[in-house]
């Protein structure tokens, strides 16, 4: 696994609220521990209910447990905010708030060019690659990242599953709660 790679939620993760039908982009990945952010799930709330003085209606993200009342976002905009982390080749992790502001205040930024979390997902020392050897999670693979960002948050899942494939392409198609089937 690397930095800027995606690991989708197998169904034998059933029943944890948290990793539920996730996929997750791997900001930070080292053998000492990992963070991520989970990408389809959309919270009911935006980020001018969450921030004093931001009057724009970005979607908002649970990014996973840990830490869920601070707000990460993940990027394409580079050196346009300050002390941005790199990712990959386009896309970057935090960085500088007040760049943040001022790019929103331009009117630079849009839902394609920067994603807002609460909460990020991490693991310690060895625990994520357990969980992968367990096949709590697969590793996934795609040309573009950017291009899941823009995926429909609500079929992201279900089309990871489809690419898989394998065993995987039958749990594409069952209902969110397999009790309804």
């Amino acid at each position: 696994m690397n930095t800027g790679k995606l690991i989708v939620a197998t169904p034998s993760v059933i029943g944890d609220f948290n990793f539920h039908r996730s996929v997750v982009l791997l900001t930070n990945y080292k053998t000492s521990g990992s963070v991520g952010f989970i990408l389809n799930k959309k919270l009911d709330y935006t980020l001018d209910e969450v921030m004093d003085g931001i009057y724009d209606k970005f979607p908002l993200y649970f990014g996973g447990p840990v830490e869920q009342d601070n707000l990460f976002y993940i990027h394409t905009l580079g050196d346009k905010i300050s002390n941005s982390v790199r990712i990959s080749k386009t896309l970057y992790w935090n960085g500088d708030f007040k760049s943040v502001n001022n790019l929103l205040k331009k009117g630079e930024l849009n839902q394609e060019n920067i994603r807002f979390f609460l909460g990020y997902s991490g693991w310690t020392e060895g625990q994520l690659e357990e969980e992968i050897k367990v096949k709590s999670w697969e590793p996934f693979e795609i040309k573009s990242v950017l291009e899941l960002i823009k995926m429909p948050t609500k079929d992201m899942w279900r089309e990871c599953m489809e690419a898989l494939g394998g065993e995987y392409l039958l749990w594409s198609n069952t209902p969110d709660n397999p009790n309804y089937n």
